[in-house]
């Protein structure tokens, strides 16, 4: 298939203009990092060049690729949502697919105050006083048939996500109000959003989560597995030191608490700078490793056990069920209106003894 002329940017070269679905929108060549859509100049945003392994749940990774296969010239991709805690490599997940199907890869940091023209067109005042427009890297992706990994998705408001609509459904389009133009996605373009789970996010419409599907948590890693992300992010660390990270991180796993292989790297680069920070006084390894465990993840990761019964506390998992006294009174309070009922009770007990 003749896919149109070469990228005239060195930021894309080796690339071939995509073809788009709509063809009666008009789209110039692409010549040093700028486009013409519709008579309206806009520059590109730059790809992101990162190494992109994934390391074991080679399941998911799979099951992302799956979602952008293409079966049919009439065919579609999907649009999938990576769930899973912070730090067990949603986005490096999202790159590394990226990176297996050899396509420029753009990433947009959502935050609680992106703007629709933040996610699509930004209008910039240049230095002679003209207003020009700046592409977003989603924008980018569809123009250049890249993929956008749209990352920490829930953390963006709705307003937002309602200018995302027609892109992510049949339609595969953005308006740019700003601009006053249309823009088709190239159909090679690609897209998936991550997710954190954690309090300070917005809740999705349905509207939109009908379009975000499928839902593929992350989990984490095994322990084999979580040895190689840390050897791999860190091959200049100790054995020693690598199997305590790895043993806590496991441990807390086993504890449905949420320090993740990133808490350990972090962890970790702290022990080993403070190991060699003065080489007169070298710091012995565990008083480090102890040491950047307090301050990177706080005091009370130094007792998993009891943090992990403070955790189910809180969500209610040892709660006793209160009664209406309970919410006037005190339990050990002699005006509590049930305190002779618990005392029978205390006396039934030490009668049984």
């Amino acid at each position: 298939m003749d896919r149109g002329t070469r990228f005239k940017n060195d930021e894309f070269a080796g690339m071939t203009q995509p073809e788009n679905r709509d063809d009666s929108v008009p789209i110039s060549e692409i010549r040093e990092g700028h486009v013409e859509v519709d008579g309206v100049r806009l520059k590109l945003s730059h790809p992101y060049h990162s190494p992109g392994q994934w390391i074991g749940q080679q399941e998911v990774l799979m099951q992302l690729l799956a979602c952008w296969i293409t079966v049919d010239e009439n065919d579609l991709p999907l649009t999938p949502r990576l769930t899973g805690p912070p730090g067990v490599g949603k986005t490096q997940l999202a790159i590394a697919a990226a990176e297996a199907q050899k396509r420029p890869l753009f990433i947009y940091q959502c935050t609680a105050d992106t703007r629709p023209e933040d996610l699509l067109i930004t209008p910039v005042l240049s230095q002679g006083g003209q207003i020009s427009y700046h592409a977003s890297p989603l924008v980018t992706a569809m123009l250049v048939g890249g993929v956008c990994i749209l990352d920490e998705g829930n953390r963006m408001n709705e307003k937002s996500w309602a200018s995302l609509a027609p892109l992510l459904d049949g339609r595969r389009y953005i308006e740019s109000i700003v601009a006053g133009i249309t823009i088709p996605a190239a159909s090679e373009f690609r897209s998936a959003v991550t997710m954190n789970q954690d309090e300070s996010t917005f809740e999705i419409p349905d509207y939109i989560m009908s379009r975000l599907q499928p839902t593929l948590p992350v989990g984490f890693p095994s322990k084999q597995d979580e040895m190689a992300i840390l050897q791999y992010h860190l091959p200049f660390a100790k054995a020693e030191m690598l199997a305590m990270t790895v043993e806590f991180l496991q441990h807390s796993h086993e504890l449905k608490l949420d320090f993740s292989p990133r808490d350990g790297i972090n962890l970790l680069r702290f022990a080993i700078k403070r190991m060699i920070q003065d080489p007169a006084h070298p710091v012995n390894s565990d008083e480090a490793w102890q040491e950047a465990l307090e301050k990177c993840l706080g005091e009370d990761a130094i007792d998993l056990e009891s943090l992990a019964q403070r955790r189910r506390r809180t969500l209610g998992g040892d709660a006793v069920p209160l009664g209406l006294a309970d919410l006037f009174f005190d339990l050990n309070d002699p005006m509590h209106p049930d305190r002779e009922d618990l005392d029978e009770e205390d006396d039934q007990e030490d009668d049984d003894f």
